[in-house]
């Protein structure tokens, strides 16, 4: 079925049909969510991309004020259900489909990140104005709250949008290191920074104690 394309207001793209798959299941679910919040008639789901781990892209799922979409935003409306996909994220989420599955909300995406470059990450210069906001942020707000777990988090190098970091001290190999990567750091990390569109941990986790692996999305 072709999607029916119009403009928002604020210059977002509302579809009918387009970049996401939201199954009959997830869409209830998410409508059921959204219920609960306040004002639950004028917020859609959010599903961004927030960066890269372990070959996949990590997400972020969040209501918020349908009004906040702007110019290149994509606005589906699922049979009552609006989620937006931030322009950043469109190419990105292309295709995928969100669902559910042993009672957890899943993406499956047929996206992939790029795959890193063989050998050790890419160096910067870290004396540039984004790498050093990045820093500040790394200084003030991630690291005294993940101290208080003998963690450390630094910045090896900013890329074309990327910043690559290196968990250490309680975060290596942490099985919660992903967890804090995609929910805490790299959230703080494009809020303050918006010039990073990714985060991408480069620690060699399985060297920690404890080792950490990533189960592959299914």
């Amino acid at each position: 079925m072709m999607a029916t394309r119009r403009e928002t207001p604020s210059g977002a793209v509302l579809t009918d049909t387009g970049v996401i798959t939201v199954t009959e299941e997830a869409r209830h679910l998410v409508l059921e969510l959204r219920a609960d919040e306040a004002q639950a008639d004028q917020l859609g789901l959010w599903l961004e991309v927030s960066g890269a781990q372990g070959g996949e892209f990590t997400y972020d799922l969040y209501f918020q004020a349908l009004d906040d979409a702007g110019e290149g935003d994509v606005v589906e409306v699922h049979d009552g259900l609006p989620l937006v996909v931030p322009f950043d994220s469109v190419e990105r989420l292309r295709g995928a489909t969100l669902d559910v599955r042993d009672g957890g909300m899943v993406l499956v995406n047929p996206n992939r990140p790029p795959a890193p470059p063989s050998g050790p990450p890419p160096t910067a210069d870290l004396s540039g104005e984004v790498a050093q906001r990045v820093i500040q942020v790394l200084e003030h707000q991630v690291n005294p709250g993940i101290a208080a777990h003998g963690g450390y988090a630094e910045l090896v190098a900013v890329e074309e949008g990327t910043a690559y970091l290196r968990l250490s001290g309680g975060c290596q190999g942490c099985g919660l290191a992903s967890v804090t990567l995609t929910q805490g750091i790299s959230v703080a990390i494009r809020d303050a920074v918006p010039e990073i569109t990714s985060v991408v941990d480069v620690t060699d986790h399985a060297s920690g104690a404890n080792p950490y692996y990533e189960r592959a999305k299914k």
